[in-house]
């Protein structure tokens, strides 16, 4: 496969099923969107050593979002040729799981808490801010073109997750969450 092919040189570029359009069209800031988030959680599971559990669930959620992405770049117009993959409740409900187990050994929270204390812990937060925006376009993107609601549910639980995974690599790294005490 060539990654160059010279076809995007103008600004435009193919959605699945050929239809062409311009490099900033919706879908393609959506699904670049989703790429970016992906990216961040490999960039997580690059800094998760001790925590075999923690790596598997990041490479099955990057599996998850090439699968959305690919939903994200169909044109519903377009001719494809072969069958999309899916997502599923079943995916959602591995991130709940998942949010729950973590949740078990963690103290309940009684305010915001500041992003920080530990560099993985950072690079949670961050992410989970990613995929708010990511989730954000997808919901604009649904306006004016078919998304699938399991789609944007699975981006909604993922940032839930991130959180949560935030607060678990906390606890793991003996690093301090600091409450954010508002100003009166």
């Amino acid at each position: 496969m060539k990654i160059y092919t010279k076809t995007g040189d103008k600004g435009q570029t193919s959605l699945i099923g050929g239809t062409r359009v311009p490099k900033y069209h919706e879908r393609i800031e959506a699904y670049g969107t989703v790429d970016e988030l992906n990216s961040f959680i490999g960039l997580i599971r690059d800094h998760v050593e001790a925590d075999a559990k923690s790596r598997e669930v990041l490479i099955e959620i990057q599996d998850r979002l090439f699968t959305l992405e690919s939903h994200l770049a169909e044109d519903p117009n377009g001719v494809l040729t072969r069958k999309m993959p899916e997502l599923s409740e079943d995916d959602v409900m591995l991130l709940e799981s998942e949010i729950d187990r973590m949740n078990e050994t963690l103290e309940p929270l009684s305010n915001f808490i500041l992003p920080g204390g530990h560099t993985l812990v950072s690079l949670c937060h961050v992410t989970r801010t990613v995929c708010r925006r990511a989730e954000r376009i997808c919901i604009r993107l649904s306006t004016s073109h078919e998304v699938a609601n399991i789609d944007i549910r699975y981006l909604n639980r993922l940032s839930d997750y991130l959180f949560v995974l935030a607060r678990h690599f906390s606890k793991h790294t003996n690093s301090t969450e600091t409450p954010w005490k508002p100003r009166y």
